[in-house]
């Protein structure tokens, strides 16, 4: 049997706008091993970006438990959560959400350096991790002198910098060209594969979902069902 690495136990998340109340997740339970590749698809609307940020620890429920590495994330400080998120989480965003005045070297040794890492450290790991996404070469640029591709890898690499055991990722492929969306997905595949990283992915395009062991389908702020996926492509449906 696996081991749990997050459980979610009868989570619901409301958001408040002026008189108005947002059931955005209704009584989710939820568990994911070490060492899946989950897939979280749903339309517009569905939960699906209140599920990540919950299962990922930005943000905390209003009513259930979630438990990360066996820690109740419910439970604490937004200081605590953030050490526990940067300890055990990488992310990976559409958006990249790199900072502009800062260069590649520079926007990966941040998280390193967040852990009371030395600088000179934090530097040395930062360059093993840009030249293993093939990037030794754009070290020293901007965000803005570097590709849509070149930023997502950057962005991956910093998801890598503190050797998390979980790499969340929100449609990583949104903004890509078809080439550099493949090289993204496999990288994911290898690094579930090879380093048994559990990979947690968001994700509206369907033809992503042959990468995931299981399939998250949300509609309506509720887990509609869950596909596990076996080796030749057979699904079992939940």
């Amino acid at each position: 049997m696996k081991d749990k690495i997050i459980e979610l136990s009868n989570v619901s998340k409301v958001y408040v706008m002026g008189d108005t109340k947002l059931d955005a997740l209704k009584n989710v339970d939820l568990t994911i091993n070490i060492g899946e590749f989950v897939v979280i698809v749903g339309p517009s609307g569905s939960g699906k970006s209140t599920l990540m940020n919950i299962v990922g620890c930005l943000d905390t429920p209003t009513d259930g438990n979630v438990w990360l590495n066996r820690t109740n994330i419910a439970k604490l400080s937004e200081s605590k959560l953030a050490k526990l998120r940067g300890k055990t989480i990488g992310f990976i965003f559409q958006q990249f959400n790199l900072m502009p005045t800062l260069n590649a070297l520079q926007n990966v040794m941040l998280p390193i350096e967040f852990q009371n890492v030395s600088s000179k450290e934090a530097e040395v790991s930062a360059k093993k991790i840009l030249n293993f996404v093939n990037l030794n070469d754009r070290m020293y640029h901007l965000p803005k002198e570097l590709s849509g591709g070149q930023q997502q890898r950057v962005a991956i690499a910093r998801a890598l910098a503190g050797d998390p055991k979980i790499i969340l990722a929100d449609e990583p492929t949104g903004n890509l060209d078809t080439k550099t969306g493949k090289f993204i997905m496999d990288f994911l595949k290898e690094q579930h594969k090879e380093r048994n990283k559990t990979i947690i992915m968001v994700t509206h395009d369907l033809n992503l979902v042959k990468y995931g062991e299981k399939v998250i389908h949300i509609i309506d702020g509720k887990i509609n069902k869950i596909e596990i996926i076996k080796k030749g492509g057979k699904k079992w449906k939940n």
